[in-house]
């Protein structure tokens, strides 16, 4: 029996680096979604991973940079998934957004824990994981922009193109943490709403028409 665990041993240390880092980020963006970072032990998430400790640390460096590489790899599963939706939707611009918001809100709704270390977790931290966090805004600003730009050729359009894709970005994570409390609502669902509160006032734009405050 002592061989047989022997030889499982040897066959878990020949395991390649991508696959143990992968195990090892697994189970650390289950433990923070639930702990929280600083509640969040390594002594657990090597447990959960089922990898030992000093492994761990040897694999992935210190909690800090352990989470700091679980906001990285789940920025970039997201922006992956939605530039994916984005690029089967044909040409037009409205349906092209449309897929990349189903795209983002069903992400959110299959990798719930990601979401909470995404946006929860990291945005209660602050400090070193700010940055991670404003990158992944912008580079989903800039897609969301790009989009846009597509809509329309008038001087409107162009004027307020970064502004709204800034705010569609913010409303679409503001939504997607609404979405956490409330899971009885669809992915559909929940990516309609922001489509026709943000689209049906960026076409209005297009047309030059603004609302004004009364004098």
């Amino acid at each position: 029996m002592r061989t047989n665990d022997a030889a499982g041993r040897v066959r878990a240390k020949r395991l390649p680096r991508e696959v143990r880092e992968r195990q090892i980020l697994d189970a650390a963006v289950e433990v923070f979604s639930q702990r929280g970072y600083h509640a969040a032990s390594m002594d657990e998430i090597s447990e959960v991973a089922d990898i030992s400790k000093p492994m761990v640390y040897a694999y992935l460096g210190s909690k800090e940079d352990l989470f700091a590489a679980c906001i990285r790899r789940e920025a970039t599963r997201l922006m992956e998934a939605i530039a994916a939706g984005v690029s089967e939707a044909g040409d037009r611009p409205d349906v092209q957004l449309w897929h990349g918001l189903r795209a983002f809100f069903g992400f959110v709704g299959e990798y719930r824990d990601s979401w909470q270390v995404l946006h929860r977790q990291a945005s209660a931290q602050g400090g070193p994981f700010a940055q991670e966090l404003l990158d992944m805004r912008r580079r989903a600003i800039s897609l969301v922009a790009a989009l846009l730009m597509n809509t329309s050729d008038s001087e409107a359009a162009s004027l307020h193109t970064d502004a709204m894709a800034a705010a569609l970005v913010g409303a679409g994570e503001s939504l997607a943490d609404w979405w956490l409390d409330h899971p009885e609502e669809s992915a559909g669902a929940v990516a309609a709403r922001l489509m026709n509160l943000v689209w049906m006032g960026f076409g209005n734009l297009v047309d030059g028409q603004m609302w004004q405050p009364p004098r």
